[in-house]
């Protein structure tokens, strides 16, 4: 009896010795090694802030970095502004063509934007990293929030929106790694460089349907949304992995393609696009 008691105590103090050295540099080295067991291993401890804070962080400063970086290259801050013209004259042209204002009208939003954006690449660029840092957390709070409810109400999942958190947050690892790849690529190609998928690298427009689809072949962002499903299934204790990817999936993917047909429906939500 004595000897059971002992080995009961070995192996709690075992326990507490592996959650105590499962650090969040243990969770960043398991999330690109093994995300499946990394992910179960963390749904056994409280979740920590830190596991989807420190990610989120690291996005935001390699993001506004990666801004920096781009619109510090004249030939990549031409190029963003071309394509911004572009954007804006297919947008105003569909107004002149509705009557909603003149040609003239359009010209001269065009050209006061365009000096706006030549004279002000200072202005724009911290007015971007602020938008960044704000939008960033917005973005990431209301995500983390709706795969919660997806999760517990049609899934039946049982778990926290702090797990949701957790869930969705760690593999923003991931997105900094491919923010890293698209600045570098970015410098190579000297053009503003938005995602890493065949629409990029073949200079291809995104606004009709099959460049659409073309822009989704992004293997960085199916393998974030992939860790994603992964992460919310073992967080919230299910054995169905394949359900949680296919949902994850799913609506990332709905969700584009509602916004893609927004975009193009109403001119002024262009951006939806890109």
């Amino acid at each position: 009896m004595e000897d059971l008691n002992d080995n009961k105590f070995n192996d709690e103090e075992l326990l507490e010795e592996d959650e105590f050295e499962f650090s969040h540099s243990d969770k960043l080295v398991g999330l690109f090694s093994e995300p499946a067991n990394t992910f179960a291993k963390i749904a056994q401890a409280p979740t920590k802030v830190i596991d989807w804070l420190i990610p989120l962080l690291i996005v935001i400063v390699v993001s506004s970095l990666s801004t920096f970086i781009m619109m510090s290259n004249p030939q990549i801050k031409f190029d963003l502004m071309e394509k911004q013209t572009e954007a804006m004259e297919k947008s105003f042209s569909k107004y002149v063509d509705s009557g909603a204002m003149t040609q003239e009208q359009a010209d001269t939003q065009i050209e006061s934007t365009r000096e706006a954006m030549e004279k002000g690449g200072t202005a724009i660029m911290v007015s971007q990293i602020v938008a960044t840092v704000v939008m960033g957390f917005i973005v990431f709070f209301i995500i983390s929030g709706f795969y919660y409810g997806v999760t517990r109400l049609i899934l039946k999942g049982d778990g926290t929106f702090s797990n949701a958190m957790v869930a969705y947050g760690l593999p923003y690892y991931i997105i900094a790694l491919q923010i890293v790849f698209m600045a570098i690529a970015a410098m190579l190609m000297n053009k503003m460089v938005s995602d890493l998928s065949i629409t990029t690298f073949l200079d291809l427009d995104k606004t009709g349907l099959v460049g659409f689809l073309l822009s989704k072949l992004d293997l960085f962002t199916i393998w974030f949304y992939v860790v994603v499903g992964i992460g919310l299934a073992k967080m919230f204790k299910s054995d169905n992995t394949k359900k949680y990817i296919g949902m994850v999936l799913g609506l990332w993917f709905g969700f584009s393609l509602l916004f893609f047909y927004i975009a193009n429906a109403v001119p002024f939500l262009s951006f939806l696009n890109q």
